[in-house]
């Protein structure tokens, strides 16, 4: 698992580890049941606080994509279709949403973007 600090992000540093996590699950670069490294191992690794690590885990823990077995560790939970779904579903939204704030920047219609993403969506079939 490859996790990533970005110090002046302003983005807190308990989610980009979350953000980073979530995206390699559901990614699939980190498997249902596989372990992760443990609180504090990854907290040394990353030069960080225990707590901020385990918050981490803790909200990870919360939307269902990890689960902790006492004694054992974390791991990956199997992943919900609906709960993919939804998240591939934010994400599109939000790359839409950005698209359309360029669109209204760059004057371009409604109609064109439309055809923009028809053209997109027919290259990808």
């Amino acid at each position: 698992m490859r996790i990533l600090i970005d110090n002046k992000s302003g983005v807190p540093i308990y989610d980009q580890i979350c953000t980073q996590i979530r995206e390699q699950i559901v990614g699939g670069a980190l498997r249902e049941d596989e372990a992760l490294p443990s609180i504090r191992n990854l907290a040394k690794d990353l030069k960080l606080s225990v707590i901020t690590t385990k918050r981490a885990y803790e909200e990870l823990e919360r939307e269902g994509l990890i689960y902790t077995v006492p004694a054992k560790g974390c791991f990956v939970a199997g992943l919900n279709r609906e709960l993919l779904r939804e998240h591939h579903l934010r994400r599109i939204e939000e790359h839409l949403a950005e698209a359309a704030r360029l669109a209204v920047a760059c004057g371009v219609t409604e109609q064109e973007l439309a055809e923009m993403l028809r053209l997109m969506w027919e290259e990808e079939r």
